[in-house]
Parts: structure tokens; sequence; C-alpha cells
């Protein structure tokens, strides 16, 4: 299709196409042979440029012949008169004595005789303007080609494209446990998901120019109880921290919970209050567990240590009638946000639980 559309062209606009687009391309492809050490850039480099070799010489012979046109043999004859078909020479000079048709001599020629007109030449057919055309082609395809060859320098590289943040994913036909059909205005895993996972998060952990990852939410039960205890929960995870939230419902009050942890491995215990509600503010290691899908079937090592978190847990209700959100935030490399972040994070999600009304 290209070339049936190339062949539509004019010459003297055509050619100049051909050089201008092949010299682009071949010096390009040259310079990234000799940048990137490209043998295939450098071959096919060659090729384009010795194809725009060729079309040169084909215009610069065309030139040539336009400048120095072929005569054409005339049918003049000497002296630029015509030949007269009935005027022969006879071998000695006197003219050969012709017959009448009737076979009488014929009469001869009066020196005073007009002769006949002799056509005049044509005149040529007035030729486009072969220079303006290629000029306007050289002009217009050169354009095209600085755009090729400058155009990767002011498009943004890879790295530089904002990706977009991961959205929460939405399960309505989902069938949510027993134990949510008995607990009053309990909140789902996608509702978690999608009060955690705010434009501004990334800000929030001090990581403003991050941008959300992966996103993930679940509606299960509290271990240990024999699935009669709602315990949903949504974690949303950076390039630097994951965030992890779940609300359980419960009969623990958060003075239970913070005597619990005087017999677990909890460190950096803090109590404070979030929103008029109790909290405690508290360290613990994340749980690390391998899973190996290997050609002999799937194999899990022991549960190992994680890296630390840093958990905000908080009073579903002002009261304190039982049952906490837990907002905890941890990075492989072991770094943490600050508390305040926590604290932030918490006054935006909290709005979004249902505070809890009955025991």
């Amino acid at each position: 299709m290209l070339g049936f559309l190339l062949r539509l062209l004019p010459f003297w606009v055509r050619e100049p196409l051909l050089i201008v687009l092949g010299s682009v391309l071949g010096v390009r492809l040259m310079y990234l042979a000799v940048h990137d050490q490209h043998l295939a850039a450098a071959g096919i480099g060659t090729v384009f440029l010795v194809f725009t070799a060729i079309r040169v010489y084909v215009v610069i012979h065309a030139l040539r012949e336009r400048r120095n046109p072929r005569t054409a043999p005339s049918a003049d004859g000497p002296g630029g008169l015509p030949a007269h078909p009935a005027a022969q020479v006879h071998p000695q000079g006197d003219p050969a004595p012709q017959v009448h048709p009737q076979g009488g001599p014929a009469a001869q020629a009066q020196p005073g005789a007009a002769a006949a007109p002799h056509p005049a030449p044509k005149p040529p057919k007035k030729d486009h303007n072969a220079w303006g055309q290629a000029i306007a082609a050289v002009a217009l395809f050169g354009v095209l080609g600085a755009v090729l060859w400058l155009g990767p320098n002011f498009m943004p590289a890879d790295d530089d494209v904002v990706a977009q943040p991961v959205s929460c994913s939405e399960d309505a036909h989902e069938k949510l446990p027993k134990a949510f059909q008995h607990t009053p205005r309990p909140v789902t895993g996608d509702q978690l998901c999608k009060a955690l996972n705010r434009p501004d998060l990334a800000r929030l952990l001090g990581t403003p120019g991050e941008k959300a990852t992966t996103t993930s939410s679940s509606n299960n039960t509290a271990a240990l109880t024999a699935g009669k205890i709602a315990e949903p929960e949504a974690e949303v995870g950076f390039d630097t921290y994951t965030v992890h939230v779940s609300a359980t419902y419960d009969q623990l009050s958060t003075d239970q919970y913070v005597k619990l942890m005087k017999y677990g491995n909890e460190q950096d215990i803090k109590t404070l209050k979030v929103l008029g509600r109790p909290a405690v503010l508290f360290s613990d290691h994340t749980m690390k567990i391998e899973i190996n899908l290997g050609g002999g079937g799937s194999s899990g090592g022991p549960v190992q240590q994680g890296p630390l978190a840093r958990t905000l847990a908080v009073a579903l209700d002002r009261h304190d009638r039982g049952g906490y959100c837990e907002i905890s935030v941890w990075s492989t490399s072991g770094a943490l946000p600050t508390d305040s972040a926590l604290l932030d994070i918490a006054e935006k999600v909290l709005p979004k639980i249902p505070e809890r009304t009955t025991r």
C-alpha cells in the first residue's frame, strides 16, 4: 500500500522524500549501532544509506538531463530549408526532368513562385517547477525527520509515566460467614479496603510520591473462635510500606487488651485516645510463612519471624463496649513511620467504620 502511494507522487516529490527518509533513518540507526553496539542496527542502517545514495544518483542524473536535453533529428534539409520531395538533384547538378502524369514535361517552378510555408514547431509544454517541488518536499519531510530524531528526547521515559493506583476489588455476590449475620452493623473487607485506599494514604505515611501497588480484602473470622467472631480485614501495599487494617467484633475491651499484652512479646506499649476512643500503640513482629510449590508438591517451611510492625488498636466505640480496630504498618526493610502517621490514618479510617452500639 505504501509503495503504491509513493508511485502516485510526482518524481520531484517522491525522490526527495525517499532521500530524506532514508538518510534520517540510516543515520539514526548507525548512531544507535555505535552507541548500543548493536550489529543488526548497523546492518539495517547501511542498507538505508546505500538506498539513499542510489536515489541521490538518480536525482542528479535527472537534473543533468533537464539541463542538457537531447535534440531530436531534424527533418529539414541543409541550411534549415525543407527538402521538397519533387525537387531532386541530378548527379551532374542539373535538376532531373520530371514527367507529367499525362506524359508531357512538367512545368518548372518559376523563380518568383512562393515556396510552401513550413509548419512552425509547437511550443514546448510548460513543465512544473521541479526545483520548487524538490525544495518543498525536502523542507516538509525534513521537519518530519527532525521530529523522528528528536521526539524521544521530549517524550517522558517509562519510569516517569505516572502509574494509576490499584483499586479495591468489589465482590457483591460473596456470601458472608454466619458471624457477620449475628454482628450488629459489621463492616466488610471491601468497605475497609475502600476506607484505607485513600488518595492521600502515601502522603500520610510520609512517602507522597508513591502509588498503591497491591490491595486485598477478606471477610474472615477471628482465629480460635470456631467462626463465631467476625474479623474483616484489608491491606494496601506500597513500594516502601504495607498497611493492614482489621476490625474484630469480640467482647474484649481495650483495658483487657492491654493486660494481655503484658504476657506477649509486644514492645513500646503506649495508651492514648483517638477521636475520643480508648486506644493503644505497640510494636510486634509479623509472621513469615514460606510455601514451596515445587514439582514434588506444595510444602511449607516453619513459621518465621517477619519484620517489625507498628500497630494502633482503637476501640470500636467511645464507651469501649468491646471490639477494636487495628491499623498496622510495616516494611521489608524494617523501617517504620512515625506514630503520628498511624494516628492520621486512624482519623481517616475510623469514621468509615460504624460504632458498636450493643454489647
